[in-house]
């Protein structure tokens, strides 16, 4: 489970990379603190490393069951704002990535570089 603010962002990229990188490998979701929408400037730079994120939803992290996670990776600092029984699964980050929010296209071309680095080392700690 990657969970940020308002899934629209950093924890979309974290689901398109995992759901790639990760294919029959490991199960993925994301949800945010609050749902909004997926970050149209999010599909486009993915788009342009071949993920296709377009038919991603945001969803709220109170559809979700902590207990059918191991994993939970916060992507935005706000891990201490998560309810407890998440931060206490088997594993459990917080990565606090920079917000590319109204940021320039570059920028969330940094973001996504750093969530796929992020990504592939969780992956790879997974095995």
């Amino acid at each position: 489970m990657f969970v940020c603010k308002k899934n629209s962002r950093r924890s979309q990229m974290a689901e398109g990379f995992a759901k790639a990188l990760g294919k029959d490998k490991v199960a993925v979701t994301s949800s945010g603190l609050e749902a909004s929408q997926v970050d149209p400037v999010v599909i486009q730079v993915m788009s342009e490393v071949g993920i296709d994120v377009s038919k991603q939803a945001s969803k709220p992290l109170s559809d979700f069951k902590p207990e059918d996670y191991s994993v939970v990776v916060s992507l935005c600092g706000c891990g201490v704002n998560l309810p407890k029984e998440w931060v206490l699964q088997d594993v459990f980050e917080d990565w606090q990535l920079d917000d590319p929010e109204g940021q320039s296209i570059d920028v969330f071309r940094r973001v996504r570089d750093e969530v796929k680095d992020r990504v592939v080392a969780l992956l790879e700690s997974l095995n």
